[in-house]
């Protein structure tokens, strides 16, 4: 399992069900819990996982961020950079309304959230049919903002071995990105990574903590020299 970073975590307030409530607002967007700035990224669930963020670490990132750079995209800089995110989350989060995916912003990088309710179901990598329109909405987007590279992280619940959920979590991971390709986003922005069932967001005791648990997570890191 690859170890997260410092800049893709996002600091929850998991105390307890009770602390997150004190330190939430309501979206406008999505009508969802949503942190204060001093406590972003609450738990989820039962309060055992918190939004996992970027995983793939700042090399990585870094050197796709060069290679766009070299390739003339050119990098946000400055005040730019924030203004820049947050439009887009802006815009996510209006198309996003309702659609049950939830967005999460942490500094200048923005997470999606996308549950297996709207993702895949148990044991497939195969693209539920009413997640379609989610992945457009968020594919005009993203071409919209091309300044950007997109970290997508595929996760499974803790049912079947280790193995088989990390060659699952991997493979919806590449549908997702396979996906975004296919609505004309450049592959040279995208980093996909199996999680397996490393990272759980919530109790894998019950059929709604594995639904929760079986999840995409796409990352959004501005392009900066």
């Amino acid at each position: 399992m690859r170890a997260q970073t410092g800049t893709g975590r996002l600091a929850g307030c998991v105390a307890g069900m009770l602390l997150v409530t004190a330190c939430s607002t309501l979206d406008p967007y999505t009508r969802e819990g949503q942190t204060s700035q001093a406590t972003k990224g609450a738990a989820i669930g039962a309060g055992i996982g918190v939004v996992a963020g970027l995983i793939t670490g700042d090399d990585a990132v870094d050197r796709r961020q060069r290679a766009l750079i070299g390739g003339g995209l050119g990098a946000l800089t400055g005040a730019a950079v924030g203004n820049y995110m947050d439009r887009q989350e802006a815009q996510l989060r209006q198309r996003l309304d309702g659609t049950g995916v939830s967005v999460h912003r942490e500094g200048d990088n923005i997470t999606l959230l996308m549950p297996g309710n709207v993702t895949f179901r148990t044991d497939s990598a195969a693209l539920n049919q009413g997640f379609f329109d989610v992945l457009n909405s968020v594919g005009l987007v993203l071409e919209e903002y091309e300044k950007t590279v997109i970290e997508v992280a595929g996760h499974t619940d803790s049912r079947g071995s280790d193995s088989y959920n990390q060659d699952l979590s991997e493979e919806r991971a590449s549908t997702v990105a396979e996906y975004l390709r296919s609505q004309g986003i450049m592959t040279q922005r995208i980093i996909t990574v199996g999680q397996g069932e490393g990272s759980p967001v919530a109790s894998n005791d019950t059929e709604q903590g594995r639904q929760q648990n079986r999840r995409v997570e796409l990352t959004l890191v501005p392009l900066t020299a």
